[in-house]
């Protein structure tokens, strides 16, 4: 499958908008949607809205083509557009009302998995749509076999949860009762869906009301103004391509596995630069497999964008027009573009960050300056469920872990936070241990994770989590464990993850496997052990003064640091600690 029907040529109409116009409209387009954002996070109900922040928002014009976007999560951002052109397909303008709004999240009509619900309200002005306020949000639970939704052990999509076709959830500005009942039934934690849902919805009004106000002030210009905003990212954009050497550059990575014996599925990747556009070709990727790491076109898209967009110039602003010259050609039957049935949870979360790692890779051989080493590569997906002891309710926790991101030119690598595709927040100890039957029992970097090099890697992190007072059901689902996240330049590779359960004073008790679903005993403690990021450059090359911060800071050991840099740089570096007063002196 190939996306490539966003071309054409910037002209017409949009040519005649002045600059002052122009970029009033596409900065209020903007504040609109940090806004949207911005109501809901805070109208949201569920710890992994409000404290996470695993939701995004756009708006989109009368077409259906992105103008603008909240800064949030990647792997959403990309993909939006496939839900909101499904949801125009459904419903045609002439169909829709004010007040109306389509829900939907099937993977296999542009949603991405399950459980990231997205919600699409038109604009209307003089009795006709002008654009479409849109959110998507990943609600904890939404059904299916396992609790949280986030099954390791789906082989299907129809065991991963409640699967909604684009359906109008709400009328005239009353919320469709009939849809939402079937949803609430279909769901653990029915109070909390309802909640994140209402949360949707005020975003959405918000971005109704905030974009009529817009269009009340710019009148009959608002259109043509628009088609410019997208005319100039386009224009800034085959301006970055074509300063690319042209020719085809290759890159391949690997998914360890999909939980079902299957290892080592390649993603192959080759980036094709010829004057002003790009041609990313997934050709001789791995065939879809039983496992859940099948990636939906959409998402493999959105990881795709997301890729050229870092080597170009991220003031570009992000919408329609900065894809157009990029097209995307992903083979039917890959874990990178399945068929129905097949279970897509994982592809969301694990391929994507795959796709954005190989994709990088590629870019790597031509502007390796523009790019950083490998990154933890997975989003380490945790989810328990249960009855709540404290008061006999369902719950279904969920949550992603950051870890390193990778060292890149001039730059060491950062720690412990989500990459690429996951832009969300860890859940702070004192919510989990609140909102949940669970306990924070250890929580920290993870020495000696990240790839040395003259730009170390950034480091992973160890989150220890105990089950207290029930039976929990858990569920991992996450890569990097075998397949290191690769060093660049000379750069050496990051460690992999590790995931086991643990005694009370921390030692292992039984490894486990990265795509597992098992059942967990009151007591059991749960270690979660994220991959840091390859480094940059080589190790040689690292500067006595930054080793000697990283071994005062204890981010490497001098066992390790003497293994990677050699005995000579450890002892320059040593001299550099015993010189410097501040312990915890960053530069």
């Amino acid at each position: 499958m190939s996306d490539d029907s966003a071309g054409g040529a910037p002209g017409g109409a949009a040519d005649d908008v002045d600059p002052v116009t122009l970029e009033v409209v596409r900065n209020a387009c903007t504040a609109i949607a940090e806004e949207m954002n911005a109501n809901l996070v805070r109208t949201g109900y569920s710890p992994n809205i409000k404290e996470r922040r695993d939701c995004s928002t756009a708006l989109f014009d009368a077409d259906g083509e992105m103008i603008a976007q909240a800064e949030t999560m990647p792997v959403h951002l990309g993909a939006m557009p496939f839900s909101v052109r499904a949801a125009i397909d459904r419903y045609p303008p002439e169909t829709l009302d004010p007040g109306d709004s389509v829900l939907l999240n099937d993977p296999f009509r542009g949603g991405a998995h399950l459980p990231d619900l997205t919600l699409v309200s038109p604009v209307f002005r003089d009795g006709d749509v002008v654009a479409y306020a849109a959110n998507r949000a990943h609600h904890a639970d939404i059904g299916g076999a396992r609790a949280g939704s986030v099954a390791a052990d789906s082989t299907e999509i129809y065991q991963e949860g409640l699967r909604i076709p684009p359906v109008k959830f709400a009328e005239g500005g009353e919320t469709n009762e009939d849809v939402l009942d079937i949803i609430l039934a279909n769901v653990r934690t029915p109070e909390e869906r309802r909640g994140d849902l209402r949360a949707q919805e005020a975003a959405n009004a918000t971005g109704r009301r905030r974009f009529s106000d817009l269009a009340a002030d710019h009148g009959d210009e608002l259109d043509a103004t628009l088609d410019a905003v997208k005319d100039y990212s386009e224009r800034r954009m085959r301006a970055e391509i074509a300063e690319l050497p042209d020719g085809t550059y290759e890159f391949s990575d690997v998914l360890d596995d999909d939980g079902r014996g299957n290892e080592t599925l390649p993603v192959e990747v080759a980036v094709t630069v010829s004057d002003d556009e790009v041609v990313v070709d997934f050709e001789g990727t791995a065939a879809q497999t039983e496992g859940p790491v099948n990636a939906v076109f959409a998402v493999t898209a959105s990881a795709t964008y997301y890729a050229v967009r870092c080597v170009t110039d991220p003031d570009i602003p992000p919408n329609h027009g900065c894809y157009r010259p990029v097209t995307v050609d992903a083979p039917e039957g890959t874990i990178v573009n399945p068929t129905p049935p097949a279970a897509v949870v994982g592809g969301n979360l694990e391929t994507s960050q795959r796709v954005t790692d190989a994709v990088l890779g590629a870019f790597g051989g031509v502007v390796p300056d523009r790019v950083v080493a490998g990154s933890q590569g997975t989003m380490n997906n945790v989810t328990f469920g249960g009855t709540d002891p404290r008061d006999g309710s369902p719950y279904a926790f969920y949550e992603t872990q950051g870890g390193g991101f990778g060292g890149r030119a001039g730059r060491d690598g950062v720690d412990a936070v989500h990459v690429h595709m996951s832009n969300t927040m860890n859940t702070p100890a004192e919510v989990l241990e609140t909102a949940y039957p669970l306990r924070i029992e250890r929580y920290e970097l993870r020495p000696d994770s990240g790839g040395a090099g003259e730009f170390r890697g950034g480091l992973g992190l160890r989150r220890d989590i105990r089950v207290r007072d029930h039976e929990a059901t858990f569920s991992l689902l996450a890569d990097r464990r075998t397949n290191a996240p690769y060093g660049l330049d000379g750069g050496d590779d990051g460690s992999p993850g590790l995931d086991a359960l643990v005694d009370d004073d921390g030692a292992v008790r039984e490894r486990l496997p990265a795509k597992t679903t098992r059942s967990l005993p009151s007591g059991s403690v749960v270690s979660i052990r994220t991959p840091g990021a390859g480094g940059y450059g080589a190790p040689e090359d690292r500067t006595p003064e930054a080793l000697g911060r990283d071994l005062r800071l204890g981010k490497v050991t001098e066992a390790a640091a003497r293994a990677d840099y050699g005995d000579a740089l450890v002892s320059a570096a040593l001299d550099t600690v015993e010189r410097t007063d501040d312990p915890y002196d960053a530069d």
